[in-house]
């Protein structure tokens, strides 16, 4: 009898957290039921990439479970999440299941999965762009501080901080963050089988609780892990016995990855990153509590 196996993929890879050398590693650990969570915020991460390139052409990989844990980053990581995963769909089933969050990006990586299973006060949505900036000019002029350039062009380095957005600023901003919020609303859309005008009401922004979700038709059912591994069972013939491999991120010491799940998962519940201060420059898809 063929040997199968079903790989569980998590979760600081997507906050781009791990260490140069479980970048480097692409072993898998003993076989086992993986537990590991996506928190953290989300950015390109190209040793994400090879290992999910590796294991859309690993036959012996017969699925792949995500467990999303994020609040979401920037839209360029989760534009590339979101293509990663439908790659890897395209040679076999991916099931999704969100914990206490999976908002803005990481609701990209979800819909990008063929099933997505939420708790019934998991959070999840959070359809949107944005782009923030700091206007410090008045603290610049109480302490007498000028910032001068000289560039190419009038929106080179525009916003700047020491002085208010101006108008023709604004509206390049706008401009990009109108396009991505399009193709969000897009693939919203397309993965989730509604209407455009259907999902317009739902991507203003707001977070929605995972019944809400449901209702919604943002995710498909209350689930967890063990939701997951049944559906496959039920819709791909995939014994639910079948050992599981964790794929990335890699196995660290123990003392470590207890210190990961105190600052992590906490953090992740409160849409916040796994570690270190929120700092993201650019075009964000991400829901955030209070400020950075």
């Amino acid at each position: 009898m063929q040997f199968l196996r079903r790989a569980s993929c998590a979760a600081r890879a997507f906050a781009g957290a791990s260490s140069p050398s479980s970048r480097s590693s692409l072993r898998c650990s003993p076989a086992r039921r993986a537990s590991s969570v996506v928190d953290g915020t989300i950015a390109s991460d190209p040793a994400r990439l090879r290992v999910f390139d590796k294991l859309a052409k690993d036959d012996s990989i017969k699925a792949v479970i995500l467990a999303i844990n994020s609040p979401g980053g920037t839209t360029a990581g989760g534009e590339e999440l979101y293509d990663a995963i439908g790659k890897l769909r395209a040679k076999k089933p991916v099931v999704a299941y969100v914990k206490e969050l999976g908002a803005s990006a990481a609701y990209m990586a979800a819909i990008a999965a063929d099933r997505i299973f939420v708790r019934r006060l998991s959070l999840v949505g959070s359809i949107g762009v944005l782009f923030q900036t700091t206007d410090a000019s008045k603290l610049f002029r109480t302490i007498g501080v000028d910032l001068d350039k000289v560039a190419s062009g009038p929106l080179k380095a525009e916003p700047e901080i020491d002085a208010p957005m101006k108008p023709e600023v604004r509206a390049a901003l706008q401009s990009i963050v109108d396009d991505s919020f399009s193709w969000f609303v897009d693939i919203v859309a397309e993965r989730r089988g509604l209407s455009r005008a259907e999902v317009l009401p739902l991507a203003d922004g707001r977070i929605l609780t995972g019944n809400q979700a449901i209702a919604s038709r943002l995710a498909d059912a209350v689930g967890g892990e063990a939701e997951a591994v049944t559906w496959l069972e039920t819709e791909h013939a995939l014994a639910a016995d079948l050992p599981v491999l964790t794929w990335y991120p890699t196995d660290e010491p123990g003392w470590m990855s207890v210190g990961k799940w105190l600052g992590g998962e906490a953090r992740a519940a409160l849409g916040l990153p796994a570690e270190g201060p929120l700092l993201l420059d650019g075009l964000v898809s991400l829901w955030q509590v209070g400020a950075h």
